[in-house]
Parts: C-alpha cells; structure tokens; sequence
C-alpha cells in the first residue's frame, strides 16, 4: 500500500506528546518528513531522536511570530520545503471555577497559544505555501468551540475563535491552492495531568474509570477517543484523498455534537405509560 505523504514535509506544532505526537508518528509511517514543534524539550528531542533522520525537534512556543517563523525555516532548509502546516498546540485554562468567579488571569496567554498561535502557523506557512505551489493546512480545535457549556469560558472563545478563523482562513487562501480545514477533538484519551496532580497510579487509574463513564454519558459512540483518531483525520485532510476539501470542520468525538443520545421520546412514553397505564 502506498504511503499517503512520500516526499511531503510537515510541521506539527505541540508534536511531542498527545495528539501531535500521534500524528507526528502516522505522518513519519505515511513518508513525510516532520519538524516537531514544542515546548516540552526532553519529550520532543527524545521523540525525534526515536524517529531517525525523518524528524528533528525545534523548540517553539506558537505564540511568538519569530518562533513559528524559525519552525517554518527550519522545515525548508532542513527538508527542502513544506507542504503541511498542523496548527496542534494549544493549552487549557489553568482552573475551571464559575464564571461568575473567574478572575479571567489566563485569558491573555490561551489567547495567545490557541488563536495567535495557529493564525501565526498559518499565515507564516501560507508565505511560503503560495509560491510553491499551495499546501495544506490543519488547526486543531475541540468540541468546546462548538458545544456551550459550563465555565471555561476563555478556552471555549479561543476554540470557537480558532473554528471562524479556520474558515475564513481557507476562503482568503483558496486562491493559492492552500487548503485550510479545522479538527474539533472530542474527549479524546490524553494525559489529564489537571485531575492526576497527586493521585497515587492506583487513583490515576479509578480517575480515568469515573472520568471517561461522564464523558461517555454524551457520546453516540460509547468508546473513548484516542490520539491517533484524531491524527488519521489529520491524515486524511493533509493529504491527496481531501484535495476537494477545504474549510471544513471535522469532528472527531464518537457523535458527541451530533445530537442528545438520550431518547427523551421513550422516556417521556414510558412517563406517559406510569401514568395512563
């Protein structure tokens, strides 16, 4: 079976751990040559190192425009050239109180990584992408930016932020054969290090049970994502398959956007039936 991505160079930004280290080893499986793009230093310089010749890490943190620009240099000058940009990094707020209550002291830095960030990728490979002839362009979203909920509230703006970019994005870069397409994770499987802090393994374990049975209670598909779910369909609309695709928004959550699993119509028949009998 041919490999989807011979001969392609991507960038992947937050590509040491999670999502983008999933996508990382898919793309490297499917021929491309990747530039890790992380903070996280011994994680990505170890996964490179794992990787061979195909990869090299840079150290990036995507709010900066000289940091994502020397991501972007290092993938032509170390590989000859760039063809995908995977917008991935992205952070979470750093509590979860009310609304009502929140100070709001993180909402200049998750602006910065999960909107900045990915208008910076994206702008910065499209300079390089429009004049050779176009490429693809992927940013990494969440279900947050979709669904209203409760608290959050700046990481569900960033996300929702991300999503309106990523269409816009792709009608001003059509033009130059630049495809820009958003993924909007669901509950995917990664380290939750936010609920682990100070959890023995045996209660990582019984948290990771008792999280997954909520996140379950909403999803069509009663199984837990993972992050190769989401790197196959960075997969899918990085490559050849989606040429005819762009500005769109691809969930990858078990059905959870899709509609209320609930069947409220046998619950309220069955309310009905203990009443009329």
């Amino acid at each position: 079976m041919a490999q989807e991505l011979t001969g392609k160079v991507a960038v992947i930004t937050g590509g040491a751990s999670g999502i983008g280290r999933a996508t990382v080893e898919l793309f490297l499986r499917e021929g491309a040559k990747v530039v890790i793009a992380d903070i996280s230093d011994d994680a990505g310089a170890a996964l490179a190192e794992s990787l061979g010749a195909a990869a090299v890490y840079l150290r990036t943190d995507v709010s900066s425009r000289e940091a994502v620009q020397a991501a972007v240099d290092l993938a032509v000058s170390h590989f000859g050239g760039l063809d995908i940009m995977f917008n991935n990094a992205g952070i979470s707020c750093g509590a979860y109180p009310d609304f009502i209550d929140d100070k709001l002291d993180d909402f200049d830095r998750v602006m910065q990584v999960n909107v900045l960030g990915p208008m910076l990728g994206t702008q910065i490979a499209a300079r390089h992408m429009k004049d050779h002839g176009g490429g693809a362009i992927v940013n990494c979203a969440s279900i947050a930016g979709t669904l209203a909920g409760h608290a959050m509230m700046t990481y569900r703006a960033s996300k929702a932020g991300l999503i309106q970019f990523s269409k816009s994005a792709a009608i001003d870069l059509g033009r130059y054969g630049i495809r820009v397409n958003c993924l909007v994770p669901g509950h995917i499987r990664t380290p939750m290090s936010s609920f682990q802090q100070g959890a023995s393994s045996e209660q990582i374990d019984r948290l990771e049970q008792e999280v997954s049975a909520v996140y379950l209670s909403n999803q069509i598909l009663k199984r837990r994502g993972e992050p190769d779910d989401c790197a196959q369909a960075a997969l899918f609309l990085s490559g050849q398959r989606s040429r005819h695709i762009t500005g769109m928004v691809m969930p990858v959550e078990g059905g959870v956007t899709a509609g209320d699993p609930v069947n409220h119509l046998a619950d309220i028949f069955a309310a009905r039936a203990s009443v009329l009998g």
